[in-house]
């Protein structure tokens, strides 16, 4: 550049002589703050400008110490940094090649100043010329090796020192073959020829790391430069240049260098990625971006050099069109440009793409996008049939009507495959539904309520199919019309209502009619007769009349017993029509609410008690009876019969329990006692209690011993060994006697050979002898707690039995009521009760036929002895003694 061949200090008078700088050059004239021009030029290579790029600087002088300025671009589309770099806020299209846009500053004192900047588009060319003298001073230059760099003086004393230009940065082309070491300037000072000046530099590159790139001449002041530089590596260095004079009064400040890499298109643009996967629905329109592909370039990204461009080489396949996709140029973004994608034909795209600096024109590199074609909804879903004429039974509750196919021809198990159904038409009550079945291409239409046939005999339905997402675009969608008839099967009778509750008292007497309880046939097309019988009647207390449904009493019923929960009592009616083919059974439920009534007389819990003759504590007895209120609690009891003369009684404060005591000493023993307990309304029953009546020692109830009673016990010891030896004598005499009785000696017992038994008479047995049953029951008469098994109990009611009645149709009925009653009969013998007997006697003196026993093996005994007893015996001979 020829302007970068001008010395500095020229240049400054020239500057100060053709751009009238707001001040002079002269060493005490007075200065103004200012812009160093009324235009600043910025020419750029391009229209379109991206957010981020640096344009170039506007130089403000302030001369009050300030080293930042405010600055204000009126444009907001430009920023300016504090040191006057215009840089782009977003991007800036030059629609007529130039922007002119206003700049302000404000000095230290707070007054504005305003410049008017200008960016021009010029076509990019290698040279550059100085067109006006400001475009020189604006941009950054390239300084020849011949340039010197004056220090500028200092004033001494109270005078103002001149003013500090700014050096303006060198420009070094990166990649530079030399020769090494190769000068880019001279520092000089004005006193060079006054004085013998030395000269020497810091900061980067020099005496800092990267150290020994940049070196300098200590006397002649020559800056040299090492090596090639690298922008990549360091794209700036800045070097300050000091003087070491010999003349102490002389003073230089320190001269700062700022060395800016010039960057060379070097580095070619390199993929993030390779391949890049993206993917777009077949149903995507003309402009629809769905991917980007992205490449780096280390070189400037701010000059074209490291600006990337982007092209499509190739698409495969070529179908439809060959240019399916389009490709920004600058940032990479695809897009789809010409309709037409079809997933089922083309499912894939694969496009090569160069990524390239220079605008395309520089180094290149390729890269791969494969794009997959995703599913749409391009393909309704179709029934294979569109007609279904089907019979369903009524009553059927979630039975299956019909499945309905359907083929679609998207993707198999994407959302646009898959299917669902609705009801459109004809199911007005709501009794049908349809689902997706396993295979998602079919419904299956079900019942969710019972079908009556009485009251609709067919339906005619309209089914549609979809599928899980909405359609592309309008599509007709496919209906199935199906005929749904409904068939007519028997129905069970139904009782009115499902459960019938009636209250009656619980003692109302045989054949009292309880209620009518009927059901109706829902087959109104057909005349059936129904017939009643009992489904569920526990207790046995119930009878109903097959042709009226009238429901009796046909036994006494009982609140108290277990069959009856919470005072209810639940029967199970059925009714039976008389279908030929299949008759059915309706269940109605008939629940009694049993109003109690005093049927049940009070009793003592209590069976047993232990007291002392003397000095004991009354005996709380409790008492219980199964009515419930009002005909139970508050009791009263009485003594009866001996008892009164020794015991005492007396109510407990709530009159549900009873204390009993002795009133008299009584001998130590046991004792009977029986008491009479009433309830509210004077219902009685007589209760036995064992009393134990003790000679207590102490607090405790515990009965001891009396002298005559130890000694009885001392001496049962010896007496019973007595007796022990009297028996073992006794049986010793027996045996004797036996074995001189018998005329042959007795065989070993396992010698069965001769043991036969001849049993000639072997009587009637108790059956055909007279005996006197009274004697088991010795003693039973002064124990009234004992119920008796040869006497009728007073307190139990004989059942009514049913007379014969005068149809014949009816006698089985009868047989089977009278004889269900003469099972319950507890006035019959032998009576519900415990029974007592006495010693019967002991064991038969005839040995146990245990005894007898026969070997496992036949090989054990020897048989052939039978075959000497006479032909009789020879078979039995041959089946045990015999071979196999």
């Amino acid at each position: 550049m020829a302007c970068a061949r001008i010395v500095l200090l020229g240049v400054i008078i020239f500057l100060c002589q053709v751009m009238v700088l707001p001040c002079g050059y002269a060493e005490e004239s007075t200065c103004t703050p200012g812009f160093e021009s009324e235009l600043f030029v910025f020419k750029v290579h391009r229209d379109h400008l991206h957010m981020g790029k640096r344009l170039g600087r506007v130089i403000f002088s302030n001369y009050y110490g300030r080293t930042r300025t405010h600055f204000q671009s009126v444009d907001k589309r430009f920023d300016v940094n504090t040191d006057g770099t215009v840089m782009l806020q977003r991007q800036v299209t030059l629609h007529e090649g130039q922007k002119v846009f206003s700049v302000h500053a404000w000095d230290s004192s707070g007054k504005k100043h305003t410049v008017s900047v200008k960016v021009e588009h010029i076509h990019h060319h290698k040279g550059h010329h100085m067109d006006t003298v400001m475009n020189i001073y604006s941009q950054e230059k390239e300084l020849p090796s011949d340039q010197v760099l004056t220090f500028p003086k200092s004033s001494t004393g109270a005078k103002r020192a001149k003013r500090a230009w700014v050096i303006p940065p060198f420009q070094v082309p990166e990649n530079s073959r030399g020769p090494f070491p190769m000068k880019l300037v001279q520092i000089k000072s004005d006193f060079d020829k006054e004085t013998q000046m030395q000269y020497s530099i810091t900061g980067e590159g020099a005496n800092e790391n990267p150290k020994g790139i940049f070196i300098v001449d200590k006397l002649s002041g020559n800056l040299f430069v090492t090596q090639p530089l690298d922008r990549e590596k360091k794209a700036s260095y800045g070097v300050s240049g000091f003087l070491a004079p010999d003349v102490s009064n002389i003073e230089e400040k320190p001269l700062e260098i700022v060395i800016n890499v010039i960057d060379q298109n070097d580095n070619k643009p390199v993929f993030t990625q390779n391949p890049f996967n993206g993917h777009v629905h077949e149903a995507a329109g003309k402009g629809y971006e769905f991917m980007t592909v992205t490449a780096t370039d280390a070189d400037d990204p701010n000059t074209h050099n490291g600006i990337v461009s982007y092209s499509i080489v190739s698409q495969e396949p070529q179908f439809p069109k060959p240019n399916m996709f389009y490709i920004n140029i600058l940032s990479g973004t695809i897009q789809v440009q010409e309709p037409g994608i079809d997933r089922e034909q083309w499912p894939r795209y694969t496009l090569l793409i160069v990524a390239a600096d220079m605008e395309g024109a520089g180094l290149a590199t390729t890269g791969t996008a494969v794009i997959k074609i995703t599913d749409s909804n391009d393909n309704p879903p179709q029934f294979d049939h569109n007609l279904h004429t089907v019979s369903v039974p009524e009553n059927e509750f979630g039975a299956i009507v019909a499945k309905l196919t359907v083929t679609d021809g998207d993707e198999v198990g994407s959302p646009a495959w898959s299917t669902k159904y609705r009801i459109i038409s004809g199911d007005k009550g709501g009794f049908f539904n349809v689902s997706t079945g396993p295979s998602q291409l079919e419904g299956i239409l079900t019942t969710v309520k019972p079908l009556d046939f009485e009251k609709t005999k067919q339906y005619i339905l309209s089914v549609v199919v979809e599928n899980d997402v909405p359609f592309v675009g309008s599509l007709p969608t496919s209906t199935a019309t199906v005929t749904v008839n409904v068939q007519n099967v028997n129905e069970p009778p139904e009782f009115n209502p499902k459960e019938k509750v009636i209250f009656k008292p619980e003692d109302s007497a045989v054949d009292t009619v309880l209620v009518p309880y009927t059901a109706t046939d829902p087959d109104t097309g057909r005349s059936q007769k129904i017939t009643y019988k009992m489904g569920g009647d526990d207790a046995g207390w119930l009878s109903v009349s097959p042709e009226t449904g009238v429901i009796k009493v046909r036994n006494l019923m009982d609140r108290e017993s277990a069959y009856v929960k919470d005072g209810k009592y639940r029967a199970i009616i059925l009714a039976v029509d008389d279908d030929a083919t299949s008759p059915a059974t309706g269940t109605g439920t008939l629940v009694i609410e049993l109003e109690n009534v005093n049927d049940n007389a009070p009793i003592i819990n209590e069976g047993k008690i232990k007291t002392c003759n003397r000095g004991s504590s009354p005996v709380l007895l409790s008492i219980t009876d199964k009515d419930g209120p009002p005909f139970g609690a508050p009791f009263s009891v009485e003594t009866q019969g001996e008892t009164s003369k020794n015991w005492s009684t007396s109510m407990n404060d709530t009159s549900t329990g009873v204390f009993l005591q002795l009133k008299t000493t009584l001998e130590q023993g046991d004792y009977n006692v029986v008491l009479r307990v009433y309830d509210l309304h004077r219902l009685y029953q007589d209760s036995s209690i064992h009393a134990t009546v003790c000679d207590c020692d102490g607090d405790e109830v515990q009965c001891i011993d009396k002298p005559g009673m130890a000694l009885s016990g001392a001496l049962g010891i010896p007496g019973a060994i007595l007796v022990l030896l009297l028996l073992v004598l006794l049986l010793l005499l027996f045996l004797r006697r036996k074995r001189s009785t018998e005329k042959e000696p007795l065989l070993p017992e396992d010698d069965l050979r001769d043991n036969i038994y001849y049993y000639d008479e072997e009587g009637g047995g108790e059956d055909d002898q007279d005996y006197d049953l009274s004697v088991l029951h010795r003693g039973l008469d002064n124990r009234p707690e004992v119920f008796r098994n040869d006497v009728v109990p007073t307190f139990l009611s004989a059942p009514q039995y049913r007379p014969r009645p005068g149809n014949p149709e009816e006698i089985g009925k009868f047989i089977d009521d009278n004889l269900k009653a003469a099972d319950n009969d507890p006035t019959a013998p032998p009576y519900d009760s415990l029974l007592v007997f006495d010693h019967e006697g002991g064991d038969s003196d005839v040995g146990s036929l245990s005894s007898l026993n026969s070997s496992s093996s036949g090989q054990d005994q020897d048989y052939d002895f039978l075959s000497e007893w006479g032909p009789r015996f020879k078979k039995l001979s041959d089946m045990f003694g015999g071979e196999d």
